[in-house]
């Protein structure tokens, strides 16, 4: 499972205080930690105005590598935004994220043709927002694919949103989205699957057992990209059971070793 660390956002209180106060050591420490928990991807998002943005994801970006190898997503609303930003990088990561909206395609895809980024890419459009049907967001899903193709971007470079949206407010439970996962998987099968796992638990309580229950099921369809706290052990663990039960874990070995390692919310049993 790909683990993109969602730590770094300016939509947090404590890192939103630590972006105005230009605390280095604070940004730095959560890119050092969600690092050693495992994180593929530091996700690497300002959530600040406009106007200060481009300079504000800049300096995170610039403490984070100071603190760790783990290459950056980068994240904002502003697609050609993350495409500069992406120059400051010293490897490649991930962008995050385009969709079929106005020119976010455009603006990332020639960017990072010839190169070794990868990017997070929603099935929404300008002219049906969040799509209510499947066969609407495959069919965005297809029109994403097209526009690769012509900038020469693998499948294997794009991790697809299917759009999460929380399950209060869903009339069929998340149905739609396992099957929307599926067929993503049966047309590209090098393509990667990923979205927010907390976004499913928005206004309910014991967010974190919704978010738990939602990976496993995701994952059972396709998911092996995911949106979340690295330091979630609990989480973790049931990332790495879930990926042994569906046979991606030969012998179980990784799910043996991240035990020992205390990967796990239990605790290793001492000899």
């Amino acid at each position: 499972m790909i683990i993109i660390g969602e730590k770094i956002n300016g939509s947090i209180p404590s890192v939103a205080k630590a972006i105005e106060a230009r605390d280095a050591e604070f940004i730095k420490n959560l890119a050092k930690v969600q690092s050693a928990a495992g994180a593929t991807y530091i996700d690497v998002c300002a959530s600040v105005a406009p106007a200060i943005e481009f300079e504000t994801l800049k300096w995170m970006v610039e403490q984070v590598q100071e603190a760790t190898d783990t290459p950056i997503a980068v994240d904002s609303p502003n697609a050609k935004l993350c495409a500069e930003i992406s120059k400051f990088c010293k490897k490649p990561g991930l962008i995050n994220s385009v969709s079929m909206e106005g020119t976010k395609v455009e603006d990332v895809f020639p960017v990072i043709a010839d190169t070794k980024w990868e990017v997070a890419a929603l099935l929404c459009d300008d002219a049906n927002g969040i799509p209510k049907t499947a066969a609407i967001r495959i069919k965005i899903l297809e029109d994403l694919m097209a526009k690769a193709k012509k900038y020469n971007i693998d499948p294997s470079r794009l991790h697809i949103d299917p759009l999460v949206e929380m399950l209060c407010a869903s009339e069929n439970g998340i149905n739609m989205l396992i099957e929307v996962i599926k067929e993503i998987k049966v047309r590209y099968p090098t393509i990667h699957v990923t979205g927010a796992a907390s976004n499913v638990s928005f206004n309910l309580p014991a967010r974190k057992v919704m978010n738990q229950a939602f990976v496993v099921v995701a994952m059972t369809a396709g998911m092996d990209s995911v949106i979340l706290d690295p330091l979630n052990k609990d989480m973790r663990g049931m990332i790495f059971a879930t990926d042994a039960l569906l046979g991606n874990d030969m012998f179980c070995i990784d799910y043996i070793n991240a035990y020992r390692e205390g990967i796990f919310g239990v605790p290793p049993v001492k000899k």
